[in-house]
């Protein structure tokens, strides 16, 4: 099996989820070779760079990430190209795909690796959401901060 590390690097300038500097990693050496071994420390919110959203996320009962088996990220992974969608993917964009039971959906978006927040990322609509969880895939992913954008509450 190959595997594909997309994550991107974490650094201290790296954009964080709608521009809040309390999100940005915090770097910080604690010893030095001096005190017997260079150590650092670092800070860092779970929904910096590439991260999974557990269920408990939004959910007061749903699951927390540490109740998540690792295989459940592992498996047959299907890319589909959204690159010209500028808003939403839905369903009606998704159906044109075989996407099959377990598969890992990675969503790639005209969305780019940025310095700052981009509030207008293209993201998963929630028939797109429906259509794929009735799909039964296994994960979700997308080229962005987040999956779901600019809604007065999160939808579950």
């Amino acid at each position: 099996m190959k595997i594909y590390d997309l994550s991107p690097e974490i650094s201290e300038n790296m954009a964080v989820y709608k521009n809040q500097a309390e999100r940005r990693p915090k770097f910080r050496v604690t010893r030095t070779l001096k005190q017997g071994a260079n150590e650092s420390k670092l800070d860092i919110f779970v929904h910096t760079g590439s991260h999974v959203d557990a269920p408990y996320h939004v959910l007061s009962n749903g699951k927390t990430i540490d109740k998540i088996d690792l295989n459940k990220f592992m498996g047959q992974c299907v890319v589909l190209d959204f690159t010209q969608i500028k808003y939403s993917i839905t369903k009606k964009d998704l159906i044109k795909f075989k996407v099959k039971k377990n598969d890992i959906v990675l969503l790639k978006t005209k969305n780019k690796p940025d310095k700052k927040f981009n509030f207008n990322f293209t993201f998963l609509e929630k028939t797109g959401a429906e259509y794929l969880a009735s799909k039964k895939v296994k994960a979700v992913g997308i080229d962005n901060l987040g999956i779901e954008r600019s809604q007065p509450k999160h939808l579950t």
